[in-house]
């Protein structure tokens, strides 16, 4: 499997983790450049590699692990994406300074997790991600859960459930492999539409929900 992951924080990094328990190789990659990620790499050992972000663009099956607001800073200006597979790992939601007004906004119910929603006007945030990768057949995947179990697919004698969903039936086919070869249990929820919204961040009905396939 020829896997890409742009962005190597808390999320990145755990499915990079996740990838290498199981033997999978993939580039990981940030615009900090490969040189920062020595020591995770090192850590991760042999199959995962340090590249360019536009070596881990280059990829067949490519995550996208970044910030919502950092979305265009990091994927403005690859090359074309002529339908390979875009992993949509984001959740439309914007990181607050604990010292802001915003992090004590009595109108925000999620000021209490540092976190507060993006509007993006009714749409679904795969709908806006799709814009920033054209061409590309998205799937949205690895958004619903806590990062910090991503890497323990296996738990309480059973499987982790990992909700996916996307428009294009081949492209879901690929991702549901990856999800099977790390070790989850895959649902699919459907369209980028209607699964996504399902399960992204902050309001979906089933984001946040972990689900063990005993």
């Amino acid at each position: 499997m020829n896997i890409g992951i742009i962005g190597s924080g808390a999320l990145g990094s755990n499915v990079a983790r996740a990838l290498a328990s199981k033997g999978l190789s993939a580039t990981l990659s940030t615009r900090r450049g490969p040189e920062s990620l020595a020591a995770l790499v090192a850590e991760l050992g042999p199959t995962i590699k340090a590249g360019t972000v536009a070596e881990a663009a280059a990829a067949d099956i490519v995550l996208i692990a970044v910030r919502w607001e950092d979305l265009g800073q990091a994927l403005g200006g690859l090359p074309a994406w002529n339908g390979r597979i875009v992993i949509d790992g984001t959740n439309p939601v914007a990181f607050l300074d604990p010292n802001s007004p915003d992090a004590q906004d009595p109108t925000n119910p999620l000021a209490a997790y540092g976190i507060k929603a993006i509007d993006l006007g009714g749409r679904s945030s795969s709908e806006v991600f799709s814009e920033f990768v054209p061409g590309a057949r998205v799937v949205k995947a690895f958004n619903h859960l806590d990062v910090n179990v991503l890497a323990q697919p296996q738990v309480s004698g059973g499987q982790r459930a990992m909700f996916y969903a996307g428009d294009d039936a081949a492209a879901k086919a690929e991702v549901r492999k990856v999800l099977d070869a790390i070790g989850y249990f895959p649902v699919d929820l459907g369209t980028l539409a209607a699964g996504g919204s399902l399960s992204e961040l902050p309001f979906g009905a089933l984001s946040a929900s972990q689900f063990i396939k005993i």
